[in-house]
C-alpha cells in the first residue's frame, strides 16, 4: 500500500484514533516526534485531536525535546516514532531520559502483524526485533496486537513511566492495527497511577540508629530526591538540620537542598576536598543517588564509615559499595526519616562532632578551601564566564546543558537557586542541549508562561550544537522562547583536554564549524557573536526578546585540577 492508498482509505475512526484518545485522557497536551510511512494511522489521528504535535527534524532531538519537556513541565512527555530508522535513531535520547528517570510514554509504529518476526516479505523498515532495540533504553515495552488493546497498553504504560525509578516506556503498534478501522468507543476516561514504593519500617528503624550513634554524618542528596519534589526538599533540610549533616547536592540533585544553607557543599561533589570529607564520615547518608562516575568523584570515593543508600531503583543499591540498601522512594523515606528522628530530637547544634568543630565550621572552612585552590589556578576566565553567566540569567529560568567544558563547571558551581538545572550527565550523549531546552520551552508555553517567565537557556559547545542544529527550524516553526548560548572552541573541547592531560597531546578533537551566527540567521533565528567578557550582556538582551534566539560565544575554557587524591582534609 503506498501511502496515499494507505491516507485516502483510513476510516473516521481507526487504532490511532485510540491511541491519541487514550492519551489524552491520561492528561496528555504534546506530543513530539517526526511522521512515518507505518505511523501514517496515529498522524491522521491527531488531526482529530485536541493533541499539540510538535514537529522536530530528526528523532534523536525529539526524544530529547520530550525529555526537556517533562523535565521543565513536571508532565510526562509523549514521543510519536515511526518504525525502523526513527525507531532506532530516537535510542541515544532515550538512554539519556532512562539513565536520569525521565518519564516518557514513547508510541512506536510497526511493519504490519503479518511481516512481524517474518524476514521474507523484505517490508521497508524492516527490523528482525524492534522491541529488543529499545530493552537497553527503556523501562519496559509492549507491543500491541489488536486495536482493543491499546488503550491497555497506553495506560500501563503510563503507569510505569511515572513509577519511580520513572522513566522512558516503549509502546509499538503494526501498520494495519493503526490503520484499522475500530468498533471500540471513544476512549474518555483512562487513569494510571504510580505504584507505591515506602521504605520498609525495620529499615527506616536501623537507619536511625546508625545515624543517632555516629558523631559525624554527611549527606549525598541526588536526582531522585529532587524528582520527588517540594515536599522531599523540605524532609531532606529537616534531616540534615537534626543530624547537623553536611549535605553535597549530585548534579541531578541540584536544587534539592538551599545552597545558602550553613550546612550546603553546594554541588562540588568533583572536588577531592569535598570527597574527603564525606569519606570522613562515620555514616554516610546517600539518597537518590546511584553513587555513579560523576557523584563519586570519578569512583575515587571510597567510604571509610558505614553507608546507607536509599534509591527506588533496586539494581543500584549496593553496586558500588556495600551498604544498608533501602529500596524507596527518595521522598517518602526522607519523610519517615524525619519523622523518626524528630521523636528523638535534635542534635545540639554546637556539639563539636568533627574532630573538635561543629558541622557548620568544617563545612565553611571546606568551601573555603575549595575556594582557595581555584584562586591559586588560572581560572579566571572560567570563573567569570560562569559568574556572568549566572548574573544574566533570572532565578527562576530554567536552563538545559550539553556536555561542554562549562555544563562540567555548572555540575558543581551552578547555584539554581529558584529555577531547575537540567543536563546530559545521565549518559553523557552530545546534542541534548538545544533539543531539550527547546522541548522545555514548549511546556512552558502550554503552562501559560510567556515572555522572560516562559524562556529558557541552552548551553552547548560547538561540537555538540553540530547535533542538534536541525532543530533551529523546529524552534523557529514553533516560536520557541529558547536562548542558545553556544560556546565556540573550534573542537571538542573536554576530549581535547583529556587528551592533553593523558597523553601530551589532541587526537582528532578539532573541528571545521560554521559561522554560527550566520547559520542561525538563515533559520531566521537572531544571533549575536561576542566575547567571552561581553557574554553577561548579550545573554540579558537575548532574554528580553521573543522567539528563539543564539548567542555564540569564542573561547577556549579550561578545567580546574584536581587536587590531590587521598589528601587528608583539615577537620
Amino acid at each position: 500500500m503506498s501511502a496515499e492508498q494507505a491516507t485516502t482509505a483510513a476510516p473516521r475512526r481507526n487504532g490511532g484514533d485510540l491511541a491519541v484518545e487514550t492519551l489524552h485522557a491520561l492528561g496528555a497536551r504534546t506530543v513530539f516526534g517526526i511522521p512515518g510511512q507505518h505511523a501514517l494511522g496515529l498522524f491522521d489521528a491527531l488531526s482529530r485531536s485536541p493533541l499539540e504535535f510538535v514537529s522536530n527534524r530528526v528523532e534523536n532531538n525529539a526524544a530529547f525535546a520530550a525529555d526537556g519537556y517533562a523535565r521543565g513541565t513536571g508532565e510526562v512527555g509523549v514521543l510519536f516514532l515511526s518504525t525502523g530508522p526513527g525507531a532506532l535513531t530516537s535510542l541515544a535520547g532515550l538512554q539519556e531520559a532512562y539513565a536520569t528517570g525521565v518519564p516518557l510514554v514513547v508510541v512506536a509504529s510497526q511493519i504490519p502483524l503479518s511481516g512481524l518476526g517474518a524476514r521474507r516479505k523484505g517490508m521497508l523498515h524492516q527490523l528482525d526485533d524492534q522491541k529488543a532495540s529499545a530493552r537497553n533504553v527503556t523501562k519496559a515495552q509492549f507491543t500491541v496486537h489488536h486495536a482493543s488493546g491499546i488503550p491497555s497498553a497506553i495506560q500501563d504504560a503510563w503507569a510505569e513511566a511515572v513509577t519511580v525509578p520513572q522513566g522512558p516506556v516503549w509502546v509499538e503498534i503494526p501498520q494495519d492495527v493503526l490503520l484499522g478501522e475500530v468498533l471500540v468507543p471513544p476512549v474518555e476516561d483512562a487513569l494510571a497511577v504510580p505504584y507505591d514504593h515506602p521504605p520498609r519500617a525495620e529499615l527506616v528503624d536501623e537507619s536511625v540508629r546508625w545515624l543517632r550513634d555516629a558523631q559525624r554524618v554527611a549527606i549525598v542528596a541526588g536526582g531522585g530526591v529532587r524528582r520527588s519534589g517540594r515536599a522531599a526538599m523540605e524532609s531532606l533540610r529537616e534531616v540534615a538540620e537534626l543530624l547537623q549533616a553536611p549535605v553535597v547536592c549530585s548534579p541531578g540533585g541540584n536544587t534539592a537542598f538551599p545552597w545558602e544553607h550553613p550546612l550546603s557543599l553546594g554541588g562540588w561533589v568533583e572536588d577531592r576536598l569535598v570527597t574527603d570529607l564525606l569519606e570522613d564520615a562515620e555514616v554516610l547518608l546517600v539518597v537518590g543517588s546511584s553513587l555513579g562516575e560523576v557523584t563519586s568523584n570519578y569512583f575515587t570515593l571510597e567510604p571509610r564509615g558505614r553507608l546507607i543508600q536509599v534509591d527506588a531503583e533496586p539494581r543500584v543499591l549496593e553496586t558500588n559499595h556495600p551498604t544498608l540498601g533501602v529500596r524507596a522512594d527518595a521522598g517518602q523515606a526522607l519523610e519517615a526519616l524525619a519523622a523518626a528522628l524528630r521523636e528523638s530530637g535534635p542534635v545540639a547544634e554546637d556539639a563539636p562532632v568533627w574532630h573538635g568543630r561543629t558541622p557548620a565550621e568544617v563545612v565553611a572552612e571546606t568551601m573555603g578551601r575549595v575556594a582557595a585552590r581555584l584562586d591559586a589556578q588560572d581560572l579566571g576566565v572560567e570563573r567569570r564566564f560562569m559568574a556572568d553567566i549566572r548574573a544574566a540569567v533570572p532565578s527562576t529560568m530554567q536552563t538545559y546543558w550539553d556536555m561542554t567544558i562549562a555544563a562540567y563547571w555548572a555540575w558543581n558551581c551552578w547555584d539554581a537557586q529558584d529555577g531547575e538545572f537540567h543536563s546530559a550527565q545521565g549518559a553523557g550523549g552530545l546534542g541534548y542541549g538545544f533539543p531539550a531546552a527547546f522541548g522545555g520551552a514548549v511546556g512552558l508555553a502550554h503552562q501559560g508562561r510567556t515572555g522572560i517567565d516562559g524562556r529558557v537557556l541552552a548551553v552547548a559547545g560547538d561540537g555538540s550544537a553540530m547535533y542538534s542544529i536541525a532543530e533551529l527550524a523546529a524552534a523557529r516553526q514553533h516560536d520557541a522562547a529558547v536562548t542558545w548560548l553556544i560556546i565556540d572552541d573550534g573542537g571538542y573541547g573536554i576530549l581535547r583536554e583529556y587528551m592533553e592531560g593523558a597523553f601530551g597531546k589532541a587526537t582528532a578533537t578539532e573541528l571545521d564549524r560554521p559561522d554560527f551566527q550566520a547559520l542561525a540567521a538563515s533559520f531566521g533565528v537572531p544571533a549575536e557573536t561576542v566575547g567571552v567578557e561581553d557574554v553577561r550582556g548579550a545573554l540579558e538582551r537575548a532574554f528580553q526578546a521573543d522567539g528563539p534566539n543564539v548567542v555564540v560565544v569564542q573561547t577556549r575554557l579550561a578545567m580546574w585540577a584536581p587536587s590531590h587524591l587521598g589528601e587528608a582534609p583539615e577537620v
